[in-house]
Order: structure tokens, then C-alpha cells, then sequence
């Protein structure tokens, strides 16, 4: 029997509902995911870029297996934000989200007791990034030399070594390589590469198992120790303790500590003193958005190990479009030849002019709300999905109020579509938020907030500033000084 593409996904998904069980696809693919099917790829939509790292982080290889038992081949994934799909989210679902998250460690922790497992064995074998595959340009130079430094001399001059950047930059491609590098160069070496969030999980796994003394020596041996994400270690003090004793114990024997985040240190929201200082107290890197030549440079790469030959005038078209990050180039050039492959017709310019048409669109403002959300809720030490929640604790709502004011500031997106992106929230909620928060930045009021060490208070003004400041040359005011006031024409347009 020969099935249409619709038929086969209706076939993917139900066999993904029966592998991951009712609530969790009812939590991150019922009305939040839509999936089709092209020549080679499977594409995975989804309406922003939190639910998109998630899905891609823990259900990539689900999907695979559910594509390849329905239609019997191999699906490379490829993963695209359609903020349009915010409108099919239930008004609770990014609260179940949240709710899921907080509660994935425990749930681990009893899977991982339940079957005897151990968690995290020490890595020996290669990641996926390496060091000669690395695209140097003058937005990440000083990241790739320090890289270079820690390989040639781990426990040197760059010791802790600490990269920030937004989302895409090359931050996990530069860790990785590191880890490569260091197997090739010193394969005696004891090194250990994982997420924030794979820390903070093998930590509750070995506290729920009683086994805390077999996790600091798998920890604490080690001669480098490579974590991604360390944000993620934001409001959770019990690990953060465990952290800065695993740090203090590497950094005293001389060993090698490299770390990544999405933000600064000092923009962390609910991290002690005490971790903070330490990571100054090493290299720490900004790498920015990528320039013309190392985006052009991505796209050439990226479609030789695809072995499609793509025009200069193609992937200059693409390089202009899409200026943010290496992901959106490299889910650009997948898309425009997936059409073609789709339409039998040579990768042209005319084919990617219409294949990239509605992306570039979506991405046309130099700095995305996607940046927005994730700058904020780092510093307030929550997550993007807090902030698409009903929630209106102090921390989140006023959280919530200043990415609001800063997607109409930063962004040419419109109060509805603003409201949209950010968990369906209604057009006057973004008015009034935005409204509220010029109206404390004008007058120079400070803003009090709830972390794990009590209350905090932060001039607004300064508050706003240093977050603006992480956008770097990006941070344009796209309309001006009065960003927040035209809402009566607005209001009327929507009724």
C-alpha cells in the first residue's frame, strides 16, 4: 500500500502518542508540533525555539525510529520555528511545559533506579564538533584561539574558560571540538563533556540512588571538565553547592574547567557569589553574530557534506537573509534543497528566493524575540516557557513586562504578534506591560525581585541597559522614543 505524506505523518505521530505515552505528547506535540514529510527530511515545526531545543534535544531519536518503522528509510530532521502555531497552543499547555520540566529530574532519577542504570560513563569517544570544522571570522577569533590555547596547554593560562554568545553562535561546535582535540592531542586525558541540565540530572539521579560519593569521584577525578548550558544551573542550589565544590576541587589540582552560557556570568540570574567570581576570575569570551564571510563560508561547508553543489549567487542570497546565527543558515540551505529535490530542479536562484521567502520574513529583525526571551529569563534565573506561562509570581511577571517592553522596542513585531509568540498572551497585556515598564525606566525607579538568596532590588534604568548591552551592535530601537506609545491605532486595527 502506498501512503500520501499526510497519511504517513498521521502514522508518525500516532506511533510517537503510543511510544512516549499520552501526557507527554500531549504536553510537546499535541497542537505544538507539526510534522512533514520531504524527499530525505522530516521536517519538525514548532512555534519558538524552546519547545524546538527541547523536542530536538530529548525526542530526536524517537521521531527517527517512529519515521523509519512507518515508511521503512532513513529521515534526516531538520527543525524550523512557525510562530503562527503559537495560535494552536492550549492556554495551559506552556504551564504543563514548565510543570514537565521541574519535574523531568525525579522522573529520571526513579527510571534510572528502576532499571539499574548508572548515569553518564566517562566519555572517551568523539562529539560532533571539531576544531578544523570551526568557520573563524572576526564575530568569534578570540573564542577559537582560547579553544586552540586550552587543547595545546589544558590547565594553562585559560583556566576557567568561559564562552557566552546568544543561541547558534558556535558555542557547543567550540566545546566539542575542544573535547576532540584534546583526545587526539593528549589521549591520556580524563575528560567529561555534558549539559547543564545532564549535570543537574546525574546529581538528583545519585542523591535519589545514595550514591553522591560514586558521583564526586566520576566529577572530581577528572583532568578537564566540559559543561554546555551552565545557565541551566540557575535556582538550583543544592547543585550549584555540589558545582562549586566539584570546581573548587578541579581548579585546585590544576586541572582544565571550560563552561558555555547563553549569557554573561554576571547575567545569571540566581547564581551564588560564590560560582560567579570564579568564572571571572579565568577567560571569559563573547561571540557575536556571524559576519558575511563566516556565514557564506557555513553555507559552503554545509552543502559539500550534503553533496549538493549550490551556486555563490544562492548561498550569497541566503548569507544576506539570515544573519542571526549558524542554525538558521544551515535550516535555510536545507529547506531550499529539499525543494528543489521535491521539484526535480537545480538548487537556483529563483527555487531558494522561493523556498526561503516566508523564513526570511520571520527572521527579518536584527534582533528576535527568541534572543529576547532567552536573555531575560537567564538573567531572572527562569526559563523562556516561564515566561509563556499564566504565572504572575513577582520574578515572572516583572520578567515577562521587560521582554515585552523590549520585543516592541528592539523588534518590528506588533502588540498581537508580541502577544502571540509570548504563550498567547492578549495584545493589552503587551500594551500595558510595555506602558508600565517605560513609564519605571523614565522616572529611574528600581525593581525588586524574589531569588533563592531573598529579595533583590536593581535600578530599572541600569537593569534594562545591561541587558540591551548583550544584544551588542544588534540592540537598534527599530521606532524611536516613543516605542511604546502608539497603541490607539493599533488597538483599533484589532478590534
Amino acid at each position: 500500500m502506498i501512503l500520501c505524506a499526510d497519511d504517513t505523518v498521521r502514522r508518525i505521530e500516532s506511533l510517537l502518542a503510543e511510544r512516549l505515552g499520552p501526557q507527554r505528547f500531549n504536553v510537546w506535540f499535541k497542537n505544538a508540533t507539526r510534522l512533514s514529510l520531504g524527499e530525505d527530511y522530516l521536517h519538525v515545526c514548532t512555534p519558538n525555539p524552546f519547545i524546538s531545543e527541547w523536542i530536538e534535544r530529548n525526542f530526536a531519536q524517537v521521531i527517527r525510529e517512529a519515521a523509519r518503522e512507518v515508511t521503512g528509510r532513513e529521515f534526516a530532521l531538520t527543525f524550523a520555528i512557525d510562530p503562527d502555531l503559537a495560535r494552536t497552543l492550549g492556554r495551559k499547555q506552556p504551564d504543563r511545559q514548565v510543570d514537565f520540566i521541574a519535574n523531568n529530574p525525579d522522573r529520571l532519577a526513579r527510571e534510572h533506579k528502576r532499571n539499574g542504570l548508572r548515569p553518564l560513563p566517562l566519555q572517551s569517544s568523539p562529539l560532533k564538533g571539531r576544531v578544523d570544522e570551526f568557520v573563524v571570522g572576526s564575530s568569534n577569533r578570540m573564542a577559537h584561539a582560547a579553544a586552540l590555547s586550552v587543547i595545546e596547554n589544558p590547565g594553562g593560562c585559560y583556566n576557567p574558560l568561559f564562552l557566552h554568545g546568544g543561541c547558534g553562535l558556535g558555542k557547543t561546535h567550540l566545546l566539542q571540538a575542544i573535547c576532540n582535540g584534546l583526545g587526539e592531542r593528549h589521549p591520556d586525558l580524563r575528560w567529561r563533556y555534558v549539559t547543564g541540565e545532564e549535570f543537574t540530572n546525574d546529581y538528583v539521579c545519585s542523591v535519589k540512588a545514595r550514591e553522591e560519593d560514586a558521583f564526586r569521584a566520576r566529577y572530581r577525578c577528572l583532568d578537564v571538565l566540559v559543561i554546555d548550558d551552565v545557565h541551566f544551573l540557575a535556582n538550583k542550589r543544592a547543585t550549584q553547592a555540589e558545582f562549586l565544590h566539584t570546581f573548587q576541587a578541579i581548579d585546585a589540582a590544576g586541572k582544565q574547567i571550560v563552561l558555555a552560557s547563553d549569557a554573561h556570568p554576571k547575567l545569571i540570574g540566581q547564581f551564588s557569589e560564590s560560582l560567579v567570581t570564579r568564572f571571572l576570575s579565568g577567560m571569559v569570551v563573547r561571540i557575536d553574530s556571524p559576519d558575511a564571510s563566516v556565514r557564506a563560508e557555513v553555507l559552503r561547508r554545509r552543502a559539500a557534506r550534503l553533496k549538493v553543489h549550490v551556486s555563490e549567487a544562492v548561498i550569497n542570497h541566503i548569507a544576506e537573509n539570515f544573519r542571526a546565527n549558524i542554525r538558521e543558515l544551515e535550516g535555510a540551505l536545507v529547506k531550499v534543497i529539499a525543494l528543489a529535490q521535491v521539484s526535480g530542479q537545480p538548487v537556483t536562484l529563483s527555487v531558494a528566493e522561493r523556498a526561503i521567502r516566508d523564513l526570511a520574513r520571520q527572521t527579518a529583525p536584527v534582533v528576535k524575540l527568541s534572543d529576547i526571551e532567552s536573555v531575560v529569563a537567564i538573567f531572572f534565573g527562569l526559563t523562556p516557557a516561564d515566561l509563556h506561562t499564566s504565572r504572575k509570581s513577582r520574578t515572572i511577571a516583572l520578567a515577562r513586562g521587560i521582554a515585552m517592553y523590549l520585543a516592541r522596542k528592539l523588534t518590528d513585531m506588533s502588540f498581537p504578534e508580541i502577544g502571540r509568540f509570548m504563550g498567547n498572551k492578549n495584545h493589552s497585556t503587551v500594551i500595558l506591560a510595555s506602558r508600565r515598564i517605560a513609564k519605571l525606566i523614565e522616572t529611574g525607579a528600581a525593581v525588586r525581585w524574589l531569588t533563592p538568596g531573598g529579595e533583590r532590588e536593581y535600578p530599572l534604568p541600569a537593569l534594562v541597559e545591561e541587558l540591551e548591552e548583550q544584544f551588542g551592535s544588534r540592540a537598534v530601537d527599530r521606532r524611536g522614543p516613543t516605542a511604546v506609545e502608539p497603541e490607539t491605532a493599533e488597538l483599533a486595527a484589532v478590534g
